[in-house]
């Protein structure tokens, strides 16, 4: 194990796993970057350190002031545990639909915490709108900065090194690399340090019951971090080569799967990620290689129903 300094120097550096049982013969190699292995137990770890340190470096952000941002909990909590340990006072704005043990551990790291009410626990179209209005109105206080990761060119920066460590731990560019939407952050800098060493096709995924980006149909569903309900500012035609709509029972089913048959416990959108990428393992055959992400911990989801057994 590496030794570092600070917790902030462990983010990255995370273990690239080939799945063995749930990928079937004459199918492609599937690899998954366990993301869960930064300090917050988030791939967010990355986007919130470097989002600060950018804002740093270019004055916006100095000593004394407070980060802003809107979130549904993973982002949240980077961006508490990265300025709880620079030092900075951290106001997130989240909702009701969003998992209790993400809210909880916002708070634990320290941040302000404000709740939007959702309609019934669902993620529907309206709230992320609303929830970044909030934001945007908290911001226009002295001495608050907005992180805006919806918009935040910073991230594409830290996501970047995920792609690069991609690229060394596989000993080459993955022929496939497959990531749902969220703010298309990761896969925007992820696909843009792949490219740099070779060519990769770059699969987008999103619910299927809230298929806006492949599709053009807004909805409902409850897969936390993604299909947002808007289409990402960060992603453009050059991010992605195809974008699929998953279902969201088929995310789950896999998320569970994957804790039984390989010892990946990871969340839905996690779940999403593998089950589109053994689909096309299987659409492609053998010899190649498809690489996606468990973005987050399943430990995050116990109060849920995603595990009940």
């Amino acid at each position: 194990m590496n030794r570092v300094s600070s917790m902030l120097e462990a983010i990255g550096n995370t273990p690239l796993v080939q799945l063995r049982s749930v990928v079937p013969n004459e199918a492609a190699d599937v690899y998954v970057k366990l993301e869960y292995y930064n300090p917050t137990g988030s791939y967010k770890d990355r986007m919130a350190l470097s989002i600060v340190e950018e804002a740093e470096w270019r004055k916006d952000l100095v000593p004394g002031m407070t980060v802003v941002e809107c979130t549904g909990g993973s982002t949240g909590t980077s961006l508490a545990f990265v300025c709880n340990a620079k030092g900075y006072r951290s106001l997130i704005v989240s909702s009701d639909a969003f998992a209790k043990e993400k809210l909880k551990a916002i708070r634990m790291f320290g941040a302000d915490l404000q709740l939007i009410q959702s309609e019934g626990g669902k993620i529907t179209p309206d709230l992320i709108p609303r929830m970044m209005k909030a934001a945007e109105e908290l911001s226009a206080k002295p001495g608050h900065y907005w992180t805006r990761q919806f918009t935040n060119v910073d991230a594409l920066k830290g996501y970047g090194i995920m792609g690069t460590e991609i690229t060394e731990q596989l000993g080459s560019v993955p022929d496939f690399f497959v990531a749902a939407v969220g703010t298309a952050g990761m896969m925007g800098g992820v696909a843009r340090a792949l490219r740099k060493h070779g060519s990769v096709r770059v699969i987008g995924l999103e619910p299927a019951s809230a298929p806006l980006l492949s599709a053009g149909q807004e909805g409902a569903h409850r897969i936390e971090g993604i299909g947002v309900g808007i289409v990402p500012p960060l992603l453009s035609s050059e991010t992605f080569d195809e974008m699929r709509a998953i279902d969201e029972s088929e995310a789950r089913e896999m998320a569970r799967r994957l804790v039984r048959e390989e010892g990946i416990l990871a969340g839905t959108s996690s779940g999403m990620n593998v089950a589109a990428a053994v689909a096309l393992a299987k659409e492609i055959g053998p010899g190649k290689a498809v690489v996606t992400v468990a973005c987050d911990s399943g430990y995050k989801y116990m109060a849920g129903d995603l595990f009940e057994v």
